[in-house]
């Protein structure tokens, strides 16, 4: 193997994993973060997400020795790059990428790169962002080569080779997924798949990095436009008096349909994201990618138009009672079931804007998230709620909401978790 040390930027859902992978073949590697938190409670041995099995793992290569973390890049053999990419602050109504943490990550290897090294960028990205990645270690390190100026020759192989995995279930998905591997050159590829057959079980499929970078916003895009499928669906049938779940269920028994199940909405740091990258490109063409993205990001504020209707009719049937004495309960606020991540969660983004309208007070049921209260809302058990709470809101399926039974009848369900 001539990867002695691997180093993986950025330690968070995707990169910690990965290094964690790595380390786990007996390979020296060093994971940077610019969070001194994440890094010492690494250094520990210890982890800062929830991912089943990684605790474990991270324990026994910082113990061996294989792992530890910093916040400055140190010399290795392969880079690979796993930062954020989230959008600009802009008015616009269609969101600009933001690549200055590429950028950022990209100058803080740049010092430390020597002649053969790999480097790969797994962040989720727009097309075009590899090849600026190599153009800003291009510009930092003039006196090696390059492969949009030297090809094949280059000194510094560069690839795209994006994440493709579950939340939940990353740990089996890193080592059995098949592997999208984009090189600028072929000499890249066959480097970046020398890497990651370290542990990949599944195929590396070689195309070039433009390809790879726009398989990943394809997925992701396609997930998208099922899922606002679905979404629309929930609508239509809302004003149709029909059950959507039994709709769905039926028209899936179809050989070729397959119709995702609605939501109250679409978070995550991919499926929410990744779509934008394709239409920030090209806006004139992105036509139902676009109208997807829409249809998903509305989703949100029509549940809450739901709550204020149930909340209308639970006060005609209440006359005693004031605004000022309902309670609501919201169940769920990751942005997927079983899972801790609340980023971009449409749940959150419901729970926390019903606190802001509702002059009674709004509480929150989530067994996966290790708090006593977001912003002005309380997280409690699901006994309190069901004892206090006038008016649920079903916004995650989680396994735990699933074995329960809700006592309410002022319920909105927005994931089908009493069908």
């Amino acid at each position: 193997m001539s990867f002695k040390t691997i180093s993986v930027i950025g330690l968070g859902y995707i990169g910690l994993p990965t290094a964690a992978m790595f380390a786990s073949r007996k390979i020296k590697v060093i994971g940077v973060d610019v969070n001194q938190k994440a890094v010492d409670i690494i250094n520990r041995g210890e982890i800062h997400i929830v991912e089943p099995e990684l605790d474990m793992i991270v324990h026994a290569v910082v113990s061996e020795g294989y792992l530890k973390a910093s916040t400055t890049p140190e010399p290795a053999d392969a880079f690979l790059i796993a930062v954020p990419t989230p959008f600009k602050k802009s008015d616009s109504p269609i969101p600009e990428p933001d690549l200055s943490y590429i950028e950022s990550a990209s100058k803080a290897i740049a010092p430390v790169l020597k002649k053969g090294d790999l480097v790969i960028l797994e962040s989720t990205s727009p097309v075009g962002a590899t090849e600026q990645m190599s153009a800003w270690l291009a510009e930092a390190r003039p006196d090696l080569t390059f492969p949009q100026h030297n090809g094949k020759e280059s000194e510094i192989r560069i690839a795209h080779c994006p994440e493709r995995v579950l939340p939940g279930h990353v740990i089996r998905e890193l080592v059995e997924n098949d592997r999208v591997i984009g090189g600028m050159t072929e000499k890249c590829s066959s480097r970046a798949i020398e890497l990651y057959k370290t542990f990949v079980q599944g195929e590396c499929v070689v195309t070039n990095a433009r390809t790879a970078e726009m398989a990943k916003l394809t997925e992701n895009s396609f997930r998208d436009v099922n899922i606002a499928f679905a979404n629309e669906l929930s609508m239509i049938c809302d004003k149709l008096d029909i059950n959507v779940w039994e709709l769905i269920k039926l028209a899936n028994r179809h050989p070729r349909v397959n119709i995702l199940q609605p939501g109250p909405g679409v978070g995550g740091h991919c499926i929410a994201v990744d779509p934008w990258f394709i239409v920030s490109k090209t806006p004139n063409d992105a036509k139902l990618i676009h109208t997807a993205r829409q249809v998903n990001d509305m989703k949100p504020e029509w549940v809450i138009n739901k709550v204020k209707v149930a909340i209308a009719d639970f006060l005609l049937s209440n006359p005693t009672k004031s605004v000022k004495d309902v309670t609501i309960a919201c169940f769920g606020l990751t942005f997927k079931p079983d899972i801790d991540d609340l980023r971009g969660s449409p749940a959150m983004m419901i729970t926390s804007q019903l606190s802001k309208l509702h002059l009674g007070q709004v509480i929150a049921v989530d067994p996966n998230v290790d708090l006593n209260m977001i912003d002005t809302v309380a997280i409690v058990d699901f006994e309190y709620a069901q004892n206090e709470a006038d008016i649920f809101v079903l916004l995650v399926d989680h396994k735990e909401f699933k074995n329960k039974t809700f006592t309410k009848t002022n319920i909105i369900d927005t994931r089908g978790v009493l069908q």
